[in-house]
C-alpha cells in the first residue's frame, strides 16, 4: 500500500486486478475498491494482526451516512445535522436567514458569562466540522 500525498490518512494499491483504498481515522477504518480478492487478502491479514471487526457495508463514517446502491452512492450529512440540532435544543425552531442581528455590536463587558463554555466550544467545534465538509453551507 502506498500513503497518499495529498491526505496521510489514505493508503491505495493500484494493480491489474483493481484498486484498493484504505482510510484511517483514529480507531475506524474504510477499505474499498475493484480488487474484491485484493480487498479480501487485506482483510484477513488486519483480523490476523490486529483487533478489528468487519462491519459490512460502510453506512456512517465521520458524520457522514454512505448509501450504497449498484448504480451509485450519495452521501448525507442530514443525521450528523440533526443530531446538532436535537443536542442543542434547537430541533423543532424555525429557520431564519441568520440568527443574530448582522448589525449588532458585541462589547465584551456586557452580557452575561456562559455557564458551560466547555458546551459552547464542542458546538462551535461541530458546526465548523459541518461548514467545511459541506462546501454548499460554507459558501454562502
Amino acid at each position: 500500500m502506498t500513503r497518499s500525498e495529498a491526505d496521510h490518512s489514505v493508503f491505495y494499491r493500484h494493480s491489474n486486478a483493481g484498486c484498493i483504498y484504505l482510510v484511517v481515522y483514529v480507531d475506524e477504518i474504510v477499505l474499498t475498491g475493484s480488487d474484491h480478492h485484493g480487498i479480501s487478502q487485506l482483510k484477513q491479514y488486519t483480523c490476523h494482526h490486529f483487533q478489528t471487526k468487519d462491519l459490512g457495508k460502510l453506512r456512517y463514517f465521520l458524520g457522514i451516512e454512505v448509501a450504497q446502491s449498484n448504480h451509485s452512492i450519495v452521501i448525507s450529512q442530514r443525521k450528523y445535522a440533526l443530531d446538532l440540532l436535537e443536542e442543542t435544543g434547537l430541533l423543532n425552531s424555525k429557520s431564519v436567514e441568520t440568527p443574530i442581528d448582522p448589525n449588532a455590536k458585541l462589547l465584551p463587558s456586557q452580557g452575561e458569562l456562559l455557564s458551560d463554555p466547555e458546551k459552547y466550544r464542542r458546538l462551535v467545534g461541530k458546526l465548523n466540522y459541518l461548514t467545511i465538509t459541506r462546501p454548499d453551507i460554507f459558501f454562502f
